[in-house]
């Protein structure tokens, strides 16, 4: 039997070691834990279903960041493994979805500098002969959630002649806009401060409000579809714009919020970055991870993540290709909204 190509072999991905059945289960116990249960064994089959995303995932993010740099060179293109926090809350809201059926477990993001290239990456690849089965997609630009989420998503199922193994793993690819990152960013910002899921439309109204107009404000910029309920008169969105902006103090706040960010020392040959934000303290720290370390990674990620005071932090594993781009890609961990705020000044003056 042949063996697998060296950079397979020195990254050491993980493979599924466990059934469907098995991985559904543990995700049943994930958020709805039984009186007796092995906790160890339900958090080991998850993470390994996980981290088995990670070697399909990583041929995604290489494909898209070609295909992105084409069409706009400076470009933020990012790769991530879903939270296991974000597990538990889309496996609680969704009762009919299986852990083996969840579509965004590994997923990547472009984000390009407007609209019209975002449905231009989009026609590359349908346009392409991409082997991977393209088994779903919504326009969250054209029909924006509720809430003002505004992103393309095209869902593929991984398909590989040489690599059987990942057959049953899905792929979420997020390509969005400069100006809706900007806004996806701000509303998680704002949710960590808040402690509330604003992201899945949760929380207080007015804040809820205020996004779903900025979405519609976003929308007439871009000439996109707006937010349903909210006006589409110019004049009248900016005045009542200008209403939550002072009655929430979004300018205060927005300009207050900012992580402290523990830079790591030493980058050469980092592949994969663990950052942890601390809710309490703003503290963000990252930690490098070479290739060859993923496996070392995913473990210390569900350490992270399982440790005692986890409510007061959050914790993700992504990859970049610089400590720059992970600032670009990730501004919600550092807290950073000031692309969002000087949309936000343009809009109310």
């Amino acid at each position: 039997m042949a063996l697998a190509p060296f950079w397979f072999r020195a990254m050491k991905y993980a493979v599924p070691q466990y059934s469907a059945d098995r991985v559904n289960k543990a995700g049943e116990l994930l958020v709805r834990p039984k009186a007796i249960f092995d906790v160890d064994e339900t958090f080991e089959i998850i993470n390994n279903w996980r981290s088995s995303h990670a070697f399909p995932l990583n041929t995604f993010y290489v494909t898209l960041k070609g295909k992105a740099r084409k069409i706009d060179s400076s470009c933020i293109v990012s790769q991530r493994i879903k939270r296991l926090r974000a597990i538990t809350d889309k496996l609680s809201r969704l009762a009919w979805l299986t852990l083996s059926e969840m579509q965004d477990i590994g997923g990547c993001r472009a984000v390009v500098s407007s609209v019209n290239r975002v449905y231009r990456l989009v026609e590359i690849y349908k346009r392409s002969d991409i082997k991977h089965t393209l088994i779903d997609e919504d326009d969250y630009i054209e029909e924006p959630k509720p809430s003002g989420y505004r992103s393309y998503h095209l869902i593929y199922k991984y398909k590989s002649d040489r690599k059987h193994t990942y057959n049953i793993c899905k792929i979420e690819m997020q390509l969005r806009s400069t100006l809706q990152h900007a806004w996806a960013t701000a509303v998680e910002v704002v949710g960590t401060h808040t402690r509330q899921a604003l992201k899945s439309s949760q929380g207080p109204k007015d804040w809820l409000r205020f996004f779903k107009l900025m979405s519609t404000a976003i929308a007439l910029r871009e000439k996109t579809t707006p937010v349903p309920d909210t006006p589409t008169d110019a004049t009248i969105l900016k005045k009542e714009l200008r209403d939550y902006a002072q009655r929430l103090h979004v300018i205060d706040h927005l300009q207050a919020y900012g992580a402290i960010f523990d830079a790591p020392d030493h980058l050469v040959g980092t592949k994969y970055f663990l950052l942890e934000l601390n809710f309490d303290t703003h503290r963000i720290s990252v930690r490098p991870f070479r290739g060859k370390d993923l496996e070392t990674a995913s473990k210390e990620y569900l350490a992270v993540e399982r440790a005692e005071g986890a409510e007061h932090q959050d914790a993700v594993l992504v990859s970049v290709d610089s400590l720059q781009q992970l600032r670009n890609a990730y501004p919600n961990y550092f807290l950073d909204t000031h692309k969002f705020l000087a949309f936000v000044r343009k809009t109310i003056q």
